[in-house]
């Protein structure tokens, strides 16, 4: 895993794409900081920008980065999910500009899959994450039900758990600071 973990992680430095293996299921990703990376993403799936994606980070302190302030609710739901599970949250910074919605929010995960959290680790900054799929196009289960378009237009294809069956995507909860929560996905 450590070799993967390096090969990932020199491409993403320089401005490239994945497509990884994560906590749920296989996602394609870059630097969260890199606008030109996430532009690439967008592309290969032929998503609206309008669309943001989500952030994978492995610590409170890469969350605490990236929101100033982060409602309590939030550290309660995660510290109770018992699936993983996605938050959208207030005023993010210190990522590309085009991750954010135009809402103003940003969609994170913090993940504690071991390739996600120490490829993290080592590029000490949040990670893309998005479906490997062409936008309004199934979610592959399995590396092998991914579109052979996505596989050819990334960069680096992480060489690890390919006959996995992935779980089902994350929960996504909306948390305003005005603490008003909304279920997106279950």
């Amino acid at each position: 895993m450590n070799t993967e973990i390096q090969k990932a992680y020199e491409v993403i430095k320089e401005g490239g794409i994945i497509l990884y293996p994560t906590d749920t299921v296989w996602g394609i990703g870059c630097d969260a900081t890199n606008e030109e990376a996430v532009a690439k993403i967008y592309a290969l799936k032929r998503r609206e920008e309008s669309k943001s994606m989500i952030c994978l980070m492995n610590s409170e302190k890469m969350v605490y980065n990236v929101f100033k302030d982060i409602p309590e609710v939030a550290w309660e739901i995660l510290d109770l999910s018992e699936k993983p599970t996605t938050l959208i949250l207030d005023k993010p910074r210190n990522v590309a500009k085009n991750l954010v919605a135009q809402d103003d929010t940003l969609a994170i995960r913090i993940v504690k899959e071991p390739f996600c959290f120490k490829l993290m680790e080592r590029m000490k900054r949040p990670l893309v994450s998005t479906s490997a799929n062409i936008s309004g196009m199934f979610t592959p289960k399995s590396f092998k039900e991914i579109d052979p378009e996505i596989i050819k237009g990334v960069d680096y294809v992480v060489n690890l758990h390919h006959e996995k069956i992935c779980k089902n995507p994350s929960t996504i909860i909306k948390l305003g600071l005005d603490s008003q929560v909304k279920i997106i996905r279950k």
